[in-house]
């Protein structure tokens, strides 16, 4: 499983210290040093079965500079907010766990993070 992390993120640290505590295998990601291009924002997205807006962090100063509270969420618009993305990492929601089943979550919540565990 892979988890993608921003260290100075509370959730982060707190989705680190369970897979550690549950004995987990993973390899982290920091996207932010790392950032994923756009095919491997597609890819999670399928996988979270999610848009890019619903991981997009709109309240970050690249959002507002980029005026995305205006944009459109249209199919059409998906490939727009993830170029965004894969140019403003700080944008994209975290942590992001791919769990090796296939599936993936965004693990802010105990119950989010518990569905990846082994």
């Amino acid at each position: 499983m892979e988890i993608w992390i921003n260290p100075r993120c509370g959730k982060c640290r707190a989705a680190l210290g369970e897979l550690d505590a549950v004995g987990a295998e993973y390899t982290v990601r920091r996207y932010l040093e790392d950032p994923p291009t756009a095919a491997e924002l597609e890819a999670v997205l399928e996988r979270l079965d999610l848009e890019p807006w619903d991981i997009t962090r709109i309240d970050e100063q690249a959002a507002k500079d980029l005026g995305m509270k205006q944009w459109t969420r249209e199919p059409g618009d998906r490939a727009r907010w993830i170029a965004a993305m894969a140019e403003h990492p700080i944008l994209i929601q975290r942590p992001i766990i791919t769990a090796d089943d296939g599936h993936a979550v965004v693990a802010r919540t105990p119950e989010a993070l518990k569905s990846v565990l082994p």
